[in-house]
């Protein structure tokens, strides 16, 4: 046994020392044009300063390189479709998918529609990349899975802006889910499974900040769309295609999920307690391990950044600067459509050739229209369904040349008011998002960029026919997309619910585009509740867990007639229960269990596991809806008993008889996996991180179970806190830690923090740093 425990510690240390980075002393580098200073705080965040933004930038792909290399090369491979390469035959499906849309193809027509200044901190950031890559050290994944890293490459940088629009940016899944409800329950299935947005739900802007309009707004027709999927006109394999695509994104962490969005908001000095803005943001994504965002501090000559940057990307995403401050949400627009081409539609097509470890290439044919790629083709299984007829094509703004998206991140990081701030964002392509502003001299403001396309007489909810009658007609002008400056009473709160009221002459998506309004009402009245906000008041809010959606429930919940003994006692857990959603809450886990099975309330309708969201469930309860029959029968009171009963069946098996003991954090934990080993279970306890976690579905504090687990996948990834009155006392904290290797000491010491409702210093000031280690970069030769 000593020498086994021997043998292990020594494995460890070898791994250790082959791959943990330099972060400390002396290096020699290439492609340096002078000396940079890169010290990381106790945290591990690295505050980089340097002569030139150039050699700024070249340090931060240094940086970015060693603590997460694997996640840097897993993420491009995502978006050249090359998954299979490396992880065997698994992958397949996920590599039909990328290569079908493009994205590669598309970061590859973007790269040369950027500005000199993006292209030349492009190249900086490439040279450092490569510099860091050449230093020897491998990550752990590397080395399990046996391959040596390509160089990085400049169309790499763009390439993952690709993935994240499409994570955010598209409902091309839910025209597939409205073609089939439509089919199944005629067109007014389509609001009984995904409820509208209330008429009386919080918009971001009001009337008066949007402004008079003197066109009418668009209304949307679908009446003469063609029904799919499942219809007779469709085989089955395109159907299986369609849905295969879903499943592919879904495997890599990119779908679409109740309460997956975030929360942003700009409060003005007359609101606050210092008298200067107070800016806060929180973007809800994929949990993963390693986590998605970087947290650096990146300092040249004119570049003064700190913030959430993303690796492989040489900007700070969300963060502020010396002068000006922002964070983004999803806006959600509707930017994709699908196109059913007719017989005779000109296509083209090529050759994609998928390597395959351990096996023979796959040669797969890729067919685009004039709309986009044939998402229909490629579908998954091995089959290709080129021939099987009717072509669904894909029109998405992200797949279209020209994404100036890049000058748009890189333009905020440079920006100093206002006009720097909108010129920057005129270059943004997509994914729209909600951006919130906020500056030292006390200013505050809201923008909505994007390409967002123009539809007239359709409301882009359905496929529409490839036959030239349902083609977009430009895209909304910048100047006229949803902004405002200085707002009059001071608040802009935005939670992915809808931003204009009715009257804005433009659609940016049909009634069911916009997430339920609870967050966003939440939030308004936690910040309009107190007369001058501090940044603690900010905090309270962001980790606050009171469930709205329990409010709308209650009553109709607490009046189900109980099915069992059991039944009667949860019944009076709930009654007794405040809706906060705390992990020591019975009530919190009760309620959860519950809603799991009424959403389900249409797989008898639809014959399929459709999920609804919380809203439309409780239209339903409120309304005798006759989705709440089960096989035709039935009504919503034994649609309630038969539910609970369920939920009681489904915690007992997983907890016991003692109700007492059904804590909502025994099930419900944060579920930071990672990508390529999460299910290995060999090494998912070295990769995965779990622990138990507040929040719940629509909670401010967005930690929404998931749908038979209860795992939480998906939350708050990145919080921030901006206080213009003083913005190195603003605060900013990750769901994980800086290290992408598990065995590196920052690999998780952010996760309690975060889980906690702590902050880490977003300071650019060394006294704010705790133990430091500085590495200083030199040009070599020098």
């Amino acid at each position: 046994m000593l020498l086994l425990g021997a043998a292990g510690g020594g494995a460890y240390a070898w791994l250790r020392a082959t791959s943990e980075p330099q972060r400390a002393g002396n290096v020699d580098l290439t492609g340096l044009g002078g000396r940079v200073q890169v010290t990381r705080d106790a945290w591990g965040v690295p505050h980089i300063r340097a002569q030139t933004d150039e050699d700024a930038v070249f340090a931060l792909g240094f940086v970015h390189w060693q603590d997460r290399a694997w996640q840097m090369d897993f993420q491009r491979r995502v978006a050249q479709g090359r998954l299979a390469e490396v992880l065997g035959e698994a992958a397949l499906p996920q590599d039909r998918f990328l290569r079908t849309w493009g994205f590669q193809r598309a970061a590859q027509s973007a790269l040369p529609a950027l500005d000199a200044r993006s292209r030349r901190l492009i190249a900086a950031y490439t040279a450092g990349v490569n510099a860091a890559q050449g230093r020897g050290k491998k990550a752990l994944e590397f080395r399990i899975l046996g391959y040596t890293p390509e160089a990085w490459q400049d169309v790499d940088t763009v390439s993952w802006s690709k993935l994240m629009a499409f994570d955010l940016g598209g409902n091309y899944d839910d025209e597939v889910m409205n073609a089939r409800v439509a089919r199944r329950l005629g067109a007014g299935g389509l609001d009984q499974v995904t409820a509208p947005y209330p008429a009386n739900g919080p918009t971001i802007l009001s009337a008066d900040e949007v402004g008079a309009q003197s066109a009418a707004p668009q209304t949307g027709a679908t009446s003469d769309a063609p029904r799919l999927p499942d219809t007779p006109s469709l085989p089955v394999e395109t159907v299986a295609a369609l849905r295969a695509h879903l499943r592919a994104a879904e495997a890599l962490g990119m779908q679409h999920v109740p309460g997956k969005g975030s929360n942003d908001w700009v409060i003005a000095g007359s609101r606050t307690a210092t008298g200067k803005p107070i800016l806060a943001d929180d973007p809800h994504l994929a949990l993963t391990a390693p986590m998605l965002w970087y947290l650096a501090d990146v300092q040249g000559s004119e570049l003064k950044a700190i913030g959430a940057s993303i690796p492989g990307l040489p900007a700070i995403v969300i963060g502020r600067n010396a002068r000006v401050a922002w964070g983004v949400t999803n806006m959600n627009p509707d930017v994709q459509d699908l196109y059913v081409e007719p017989e005779g539609a000109r296509l083209t097509s090529r050759q994609e050739v998928i390597r395959v470890k351990g096996q023979a290439d796959v040669t797969i044919t890729v067919r685009e229209s004039e709309h986009g790629p044939v998402i229909s083709d490629n579908g998954g299984g091995g089959l290709n369904f080129a021939d099987a007829g009717p072509r669904v094509a894909l029109k998405w703004t992200a797949l279209q040349p020209g994404d100036t998206t890049m000058d748009a991140f890189l333009g905020l990081n440079y920006a100093q008011n206002w006009p720097d701030f909108t010129r920057a964002l005129s270059r943004y392509v997509g994914p729209s998002q909600n951006f919130v502003y906020a500056d030292v001299d006390g200013n505050t403001g809201y923008y909505a960029p994007g390409r967002v396309p123009i539809r007239e007489g359709w409301d882009g909810s359905l496929p529409v026919p490839g036959d030239g009658s349902r083609e977009w007609r430009g895209f909304i002008p910048f100047g006229e997309l949803p902004h405002t400056f200085n707002p009059a009473d001071g608040l802009v709160v935005t939670a992915n619910n809808k931003v204009v009221p009715d009257g804005y002459p433009y659609l940016l998506g049909n009634t069911r585009n916009w997430a339920e309004p609870y967050r966003a009402r939440r939030i308004t009245d936690l910040l309009t509740a107190t007369p001058k906000l501090s940044v603690a008041d900010v905090q309270r809010t962001q980790l606050d867990t009171r469930s709205l959606v329990w409010a709308d429930f209650r009553p109709i919940l607490l009046a189900t007639k109980p099915g069992s003994d059991r039944a009667r006692q949860a019944l009076g857990t709930l009654q007794g229960w405040d809706g906060n959603m705390t992990t020591g809450s019975v009530g919190a886990l009760l309620f959860e269990a519950w809603l799991m099975q009424l959403q389900e309330m249409a797989s008898d309708e639809l014959n399929d596991a459709t999920v609804m969201n919380s809203l439309s469930v409780l239209n339903q309860l409120r309304g005798g809806g006759e989705l709440c029959a089960q096989g035709g029968q039935g009504d919503c009171a034994a649609l309630l008993t038969r539910t609970l009963d369920a939920a009681i069946t489904d915690l007992q098996a997983r907890l016991g008889d003692d109700m007492t003991g059904w804590t909502y954090g025994t099930l419900h934990q944060v579920a930071s996996n990672h990508r390529a080993f999460g299910k290995v279970s060999a090494l998912a306890w070295l990769f995965n991180h779990h622990a138990p976690t507040p929040g719940g579905t629509n909670t401010v504090n967005v930690a929404r179970p998931e749908h038979g687990t209860y795992a939480q996948t998906h939350g708050a990834s990145y919080r921030q806190i901006v206080d213009l009155s003083d913005p190195d006392r603003s605060l900013y904290i990750g769901s994980l830690g800086q290290a992408g290797s598990p065995l590196a000491p920052h690999a998780t010491d952010q996760m309690n923090r975060w889980i906690g409702g702590q902050y880490l210093p977003m300071s650019t000031k060394p006294a704010d740093w705790g133990n430091t280690q500085t590495l200083t970069l030199h040009p070599a030769g020098q």
